[in-house]
């Protein structure tokens, strides 16, 4: 700017002609033509006007308000200058950025101001503007209303546009804020500038292109966002679909049939319309040359492209403004600049009825329908304050105030507590904010077989109705783009479906997002769920995570193949048990049943029966009484089997001890002694069990820990302390009957019971080692197979060892079960024959008065043992050998040895001195053949000496029995 300039600034020029304003004012004119008509409105007062041309702009709608107030050109605060009726009310200025500057200056003075088209929601604050009132509902509930028809759709990724003024910004801010509620995401958010830049609208239209949301909400006027739709149509960016607000819904400025590829789909919120009677001829009832007004010139000119020859001068001047800004470089020129009017003379008898434009266009009466209420809402207004009655006025003393000479602020008052009937009979009346009830009509841009656009009704918006039903859409009745009849899909991620969570993208927003797979035991039953839902304890996820269904319930049930086959295995063991004592029943008068302590063996079978059948117990669901049955008897079963075993262990370790001492006698223990031990161990293990029980008994429970898909029905043990004592206990018992079975192993016999019972409990060990980390590293019901199998290996490797070589014999070989071979008295062929060394005490109290038999071989006797064959008792006078050849007796040399000794030396037999006193030689056939006995005492001794080698057979070949 040149400093040095004595030039005033000067207001811009109007730029164009807008046919849709112009209606609205000649709509004006018709409803106070009207009210001055209607007898029963304001009679004997007549309404005037006067119209000021805001140019969309707000320079000059504060520049017509202040020349309004003032009365004339220059402006001039406080004070009017004019003559002539007094000002009532200002009416307008067409928009919500023009009515926010004009209402700041209006509301100085308290001066009222009824505004048919400004809907931004600013203006409901009464402290900034509180002359303002408006018959056109705020835009707090049109954004309300585009956010529930966003949401009912399901879009989740939109787009906004706002022009840059109060209007479009605080309309999209609230529509942003309920949304995101709803959880819709804003993709981008654009400014359509007030004053055309060819920069910034590229950007704009560079952000739709290049997103990916389908839907764009626009809260702008027509004329600002006329420029950004001929940049998407020049791109011609189709597959989008526009939101529209009531202030471009129904502008052919918008709508062009060039337009109609892009745009049709459109939809968006409309003021009610209405049909104004008259208005159509009153807008054809034109005629410049006979008013001379500038406005209706101006219009002419533009609708016929003609200009009068009184105004070319003028005309001329803007031709060649227009014609300079039209010829500008494209990087500075607006892209939808007006063309100059033409150089022909207007006739002034042109028919209106031939132009197509907004104008004569009265299909969609909605703006000129609230210009329409505005004049009438004034005039009521005005007749309320003209039939006030003194003394029931609302001022002072219920005073009336002069209709011909009257305040501004009371009109106000009149204006805020008006109530009448509109042309479409709804109430109009204005709240503490001077807004009226919102009404929308929800209109689709439906393309036409000819190209055009057509707007569709196809639902409506009571901000009145109750929560949820304020908004009816019929769906069947829109047309989408490219004439779809689905909505668009507009996301920025793809649902989740259910089974499935949002996992949010870094940096993105909450609708970009991941689909995540929900969890094992969690679902979701819904689509797009923020988190996954935890199934109950006895339900678990499904495959596809959407629904919950019942845990498989395990156990070792009697109808599973493992179950039947443990089972078996019990029945056979139990029957194999039963089978043997059957037979110990049978053949309990034998030699062998009787040298093995019938009663002790019995009870032993039984608690075998027992062990086996006790694994049965495990089979079947958990119940109070199996889990506190199962344990215990298996435990007790044990107990019984590895005490009688301990009983008999302790008597074979004394008898082995007793046969390593000197002179071979030393303490056993009598079948009583032996009872009683059993008895003692079982009691401790009974009392033990028994507390557990009253104590802390086992019960059945579900484990869903162990395996997420299944419930496993297992017992708690109730005390894992009495538990370890009941198995420890047993396991002590074990570890005692091993020591002595061990310790007894080694009995010079052909047959040792000892062997085998430290055999069975060697198998006994093993099988208990081996269940311990097969028991730990199985689950459900193989654990319950695992023990079975335990319980039943170790009761058959018991039953196997201590008892199937008994019943060879008994059963399979009677012959040899005889007290004959129970004596150890044998023949050739039977010299191999086992024996038990459990027996021993049975057996010497038989041998002691059974008869001996003769030897088929010579028996040697050792050195330490001999003694010289005496007549009479047994053993009664015997002697050392040596004492009995006499002390001068010195070693022998082979000549004087025997045969039969020399035979056995050479055999490798030991060699046995022959008794003193006896000359017993052996014959040919290796027998002895006794000398003659002349005094009878030969045959004493050699009595004697038989005696003597039964004795000796007895006690150590068949101890080990």
């Amino acid at each position: 700017m040149n400093s040095s300039s004595n030039l005033s600034p000067q207001a811009s020029g109007c730029e164009g002609f807008n046919f849709r304003a112009f209606r609205w004012a000649r709509a004006m004119v018709l409803a106070i033509n009207e009210v001055n008509r209607d007898a029963s409105i304001l009679p004997g007062i007549q309404l005037g006007y006067s119209i000021y041309d805001s140019c969309f702009t707000i320079a000059k709608a504060v520049e017509g308000t202040l020349t309004y107030l003032t009365g004339q050109d220059e402006a001039v605060p406080n004070y009017r200058c004019g003559s002539g009726a007094p000002l009532a009310v200002l009416i307008g200025a067409g928009g919500s950025a023009l009515s926010i500057a004009t209402a700041r200056i209006l509301g100085l003075y308290y001066f009222p101001q009824v505004d048919y088209s400004a809907s931004s929601s600013i203006l409901s604050d009464k402290f900034q503007f509180p002359s303002f009132i408006r018959t056109i509902a705020s835009d707090t509930f049109q954004s309300m209303a585009m956010a529930k028809l966003v949401m009912r759709f399901r879009w989740k990724w939109v787009g906004t546009i706002a022009s840059d003024d109060d209007y479009g910004k605080y309309g999209i801010k609230r529509f942003s804020e309920e949304v995101e509620k709803a959880g819709v995401c804003i993709s981008f958010s654009e400014t359509i500038p007030k004053v055309y830049a060819e920069s910034k609208i590229t950007r704009i239209v560079d952000a739709i292109q290049e997103s990916t949301a389908k839907i764009i909400v626009v809260f702008s006027a027509d004329i600002d966002l006329s420029s950004l739709i001929e940049e998407v149509a020049r791109r011609n960016i189709s597959d989008r679909t526009w939101i529209a607000s009531e202030a471009w819904i129904t502008s052919a400025l918008i709508s062009k049939p060039e337009y109609s590829s892009l745009m049709a789909g459109t939809i968006g919120f409309a003021i009610p319309r209405a049909d104004i009677r008259g208005l159509y001829q009153h807008l054809m009832d034109i005629n410049p040359q006979k008013t001379g007004d500038k406005l209706e010139t101006e219009f002419w000119e533009r609708a016929f492209d003609c200009t009068f020859s009184e105004s070319i001068p003028a005309v001329g001047r803007m031709a060649d403004y227009k014609t300079a800004a039209y010829n500008r470089t494209r990087a500075n020129a607006r892209i939808h600049n007006i063309l100059p009017l033409s150089q022909r003379p207007c006739a002034g008898n042109e028919n209106l009825n031939d132009t197509e434009n907004t104008y004569t266009d009265v299909s969609q009466l909605r703006l000129t329908y609230s210009v329409y209420k505005s004049v009438y809402t004034v005039a009521h207004a005005l007749h309320n304050m003209y039939t006030c009655k003194p003394g029931e006025g609302p001022f002072v003393n219920g005073s009336c105030t002069d209709i011909l000479d009257f305040q501004p602020w009371q009109l106000m008052y009149y204006l805020k507590n008006v109530r009448f009937q509109s042309l479409l009979g709804e109430e109009i009346y204005f709240d503490a904010n001077g807004d009226v009830d919102a009404m929308y009509d929800i209109i689709n841009w439906q393309r036409t077989s000819n190209g055009y656009i057509s707007y569709k009704v196809v639902g409506s918006y009571n901000g009145t109705a109750a929560p949820g039903k304020e908004m009816t859409i019929y769906n069947d009745s829109i047309i989408w783009l490219d004439g779809q009849a689905t909505p668009p899909v507009s996301v920025c991620s793809e649902s989740c479906r259910p089974g499935t969570r949002k996992g949010i993208k870094q940096g993105e927003p909450i609708c970009c997002f991941d689909c995540i797979l929900c969890a094992d035991g969690e679902i979701t039953n819904k689509t797009d769920s923020r988190e996954c839902i935890q199934c109950p304890e006895d339900y678990w996820s499904n495959a596809k995570r959407d629904e919950c269904v019942h845990k498989v319930i395990e156990y070792l049930g009697y109808n599973d193949p493992l179950g039947i086959a443990l089972i078996a295995l019990s029945v056979f063991g139990a029957s194999i048990s039963l089978a043997v004592a059957i037979v110990y029943i049978v053949r309990k008068d034998t030699a062998l049943v009787q040298a093995n302590d019938f009663v002790l063996s019995l009870v032993l079978l039984f608690s075998l029966v027992i062990c086996f059948l006790s694994s049965v117990v495990f089979v079947g669901l958990p119940m109070a009484w199996s889990c506190m049955t199962r344990q215990v008897l298996v435990a007790v079963s044990f107990a019984v089997c590895l005490s009688c075993m301990l009983s008999k262990a302790v008597n074979l370790m004394l008898i082995a001890k007793a046969d390593r001492a000197e002179g071979g006698v030393g303490k056993q223990l009598g079948p009583h002694q032996q009872r009683m031990l059993t008895l003692v161990s079982i009691l401790c293990h009974a009392c033990l069990c028994a507390a557990w029980l009253l104590i802390f008994p086992p019960y059945p429970v579900k484990n869903t820990l162990s395996q997420n898909i299944k419930i496993i029905m297992e017992c708690n043990e109730g005390s894992v302390a009495f538990l370890c004592c009941a198995l420890g206990y047993d396991a002590l018992l074990a570890a005692v009957c091993f020591f002595f079975a061990f310790t007894a192993r080694q009995m010079p016999d052909n047959f040792n019971e000892a062997k085998f019972m430290t055999f069975a409990l060697l198998v006994f060990f093993i099988v208990w080692i081996s269940f311990i980390p097969a028991y730990l590293s199985t689950r459900g019901k193989y654990m319950v197979a695992v023990e079975m199998f335990a319980i039943l290996a170790s009761g058959f490797g018991l039953l196997a060892c201590l008892f199937v070589p008994k019943c060879y014999i008994i059963v399979l070989k009677p012959g040899r079960n005889t007290a004959e071979l129970v004596k150890g008295v044998t023949s050739n062929r039977e010299k191999s024959s086992p024996s038990t060394s459990q027996s021993v005490s049975a057996v010497s109290t038989a041998c002691s008065t059974a008869p001996a038999e003769p030897p088929q071989h010579p028996v040697c006797i050792p050195a330490d043992d001999q003694c010289s064959a005496l007549a009479g008792t047994e053993g009664a006078n015997r002697q050392p050998l040596d004492k009995a050849r006499g002390a001068a007796d010195g070693p022998r040399t082979a000549g004087e040895r025997a045969p039969w000794e020399l035979e056995q030396s050479r055999a490798g037999a030991s060699v046995c001195p022959p008794l003193a006193g006896c000359s017993a030689t052996p014959d040919t056939s290796g027998r002895l053949r006794p000398p003659p006995d002349r005094d009878g005492s030969k045959i004493r001794m050699t009595i004697a000496f038989w005696a003597r080698w039964r004795d000796d057979l007895i006690d150590r070949r068949w101890s080990g029995f």
